[in-house]
């Protein structure tokens, strides 16, 4: 037997396949055709120039606006010692980039693996410059890091060994 056959056999089983799919998906033969089809081009108007076609979703009014994201920008730390004994606090200082003055400013740290927002808090100065105290009372080493409270923008993490 020859492969020719074989790969024709194949090719409509993979056709069925596909127009089944997209009957039972909800769609039509013709929904399906249409997809593969290529996009209509502008046509010339009377003056010579294309009109491009109307965005679709463009300058309707019950279209709520999208959340739009903070640029990025940086956000620097520094502690005041990087090693404590517990009970002792950490001021860490920085600056911020990409954030308004005012904005919240939360402290995180490590846990299992993942960054856990303390109850610790700031807000941006006028200069875009921060200062955020915690006292670290479990012994270890600490993780940290400060972030804008939506958590866009993060500095890089510092470790603070408590004893």
């Amino acid at each position: 037997m020859t492969s020719a056959p074989r790969h024709r056999r194949y090719g409509r089983a993979l056709g069925a396949g596909t127009l089944s799919v997209a009957l039972l998906s909800g769609g039509t033969a013709g929904a399906f055709a249409v997809t593969s089809a290529k996009p209509p081009t502008p046509s010339p108007t009377r003056s010579g120039m294309p009109v491009r076609p109307p965005v679709i979703g463009s300058g309707t009014p019950s279209m709520k606006p999208s959340r739009v994201p903070m640029a990025m920008g940086s956000i620097t730390i520094s502690p005041n010692r990087r090693a404590i004994k517990a009970g002792d606090t950490v001021v860490f200082t920085g600056r911020v980039t990409g954030a308004k003055r005012g904005s919240t400013l939360v402290l995180q740290h490590m846990r299992n693996g993942k960054w856990t927002t303390l109850r610790t808090t700031t807000v941006v100065g006028n200069s875009g410059r921060y200062t955020i105290k915690r006292t670290f009372t479990s012994k270890g080493t600490e993780q940290v890091r400060v972030a804008v409270k939506s958590g866009m923008v993060h500095s890089s993490p510092v470790s603070v060994k408590v004893s």
